[in-house]
């Protein structure tokens, strides 16, 4: 088969497609032949070595890939040949073929294509825990969204939409804002203005009668965080998603004490671990949602596998729009 392998961790660029050995099931894992996965902005971490949990060398970058299952393993009876399944695969997607246990395949409706599917995976389990588990949201509170334009960012505006909640979108790019709007957002917030420090806390006001944002969900870091901080409500909560800007900000933690404010951060994967029960209740969740017709198609642009280290410089630097998913079998 074909795919990404990373023999040495280093530059994006530095990466390229080979042939290689198919994969074999353990006997608790599945064979699926990889129909999509999405270039996500935490692979640009994984390829270069920089990301928190690291598989063993050589391997296949991709989490979450989707696709048809080929082959299970001696133990598996819950998966067959010819399922349709979205994977929580930690790696793996940017090939033909990937492994991945059959505990962690979900079962895909008849109505969601494996694009979508694929688009929605990491973004959507990840607005998802951020929304409900760490910010515990409540219909009619005020959800403010950083990068609201990203992958996440346009989960979260649509979930938060979905679940009743008034939704602030943050964006860096004006030029983007109507992606946000379209997505469910009832206000957008820019980010590029100078003098973010004080103008993101005054644009929140002026789109919420005057009161903070509940929650703030933060994909971004960097001087967003330090910015967003100063537009939570009274015993708001902000969830750390990320640090897609660059530097990781620190916080005088007088400030969470002056405004009763939670500071909270995730790591979904950890869910997927220590949690499978929620991780089921999540998923179900948003194939419910999308079944309902309360969650929209993502914008997506399919690339072949030959322009997986394209593409996934252009998530690094935000030059995409909308969601990049691998066709590895196109």
């Amino acid at each position: 088969m074909k795919a990404v392998v990373i023999h040495e961790f280093g530059d994006i660029a530095s990466h390229h497609v080979e042939d290689t050995a198919d994969p074999i099931p353990a006997d608790d894992e599945v064979l699926i032949a990889v129909h999509a996965t999405a270039v996500n902005f935490v692979d640009t971490l994984v390829v270069t070595g920089t990301y928190q949990f690291l598989p063993k060398r050589p391997f296949s970058p991709g989490k979450l890939p989707a696709g048809i299952v080929l082959a299970t393993g001696a133990r598996v009876q819950n998966v067959r040949p010819g399922d349709r399944v979205l994977t929580l695969a930690e790696h793996g997607g940017y090939a033909q073929k990937a492994v991945a246990k059959a505990r962690d395949c979900f079962f895909l409706p008849d109505a969601l294509s494996f694009t979508q599917a694929a688009a929605m995976a990491l973004a959507y389990d990840t607005a998802w825990f951020a929304l409900m588990d760490r910010g515990r949201s409540q219909q009619g509170e005020t959800v403010l969204v950083l990068g609201a334009t990203g992958g996440v960012g346009l989960a979260a505006v649509q979930l938060a939409r979905a679940y009743g909640l008034k939704v602030l979108a943050g964006v860096s790019d004006p030029a983007k804002a109507e992606l946000a709007r379209r997505a469910g957002a009832d206000a957008c917030i820019d980010l590029s203005v100078p003098d973010l420090r004080d103008r993101l806390r005054d644009q929140v006001y002026a789109a919420n009668e005057g009161k903070g944002a509940d929650i703030v969900l933060d994909p971004l870091g960097d001087r967003f965080f330090e910015a967003a901080i100063r537009a939570v409500a009274w015993c708001g909560r902000l969830v750390v998603i990320g640090f897609a800007a660059g530097a990781i900000p620190t916080l005088k933690v007088n400030y969470l004490m002056l405004k009763n404010i939670e500071v909270s951060g995730l790591q979904v994967s950890d869910y997927r671990k220590r949690r499978p029960d929620l991780m089921q209740r999540c998923m179900e969740e948003i194939f419910r949602l999308y079944g309902e017709g309360r969650l929209l198609p993502l914008p997506v642009e399919e690339v072949g596998l030959e322009q997986a280290m394209a593409a996934l410089i252009r998530v690094a630097t935000r030059q995409a729009r909308g969601r990049v998913i691998l066709t590895p079998q196109a």
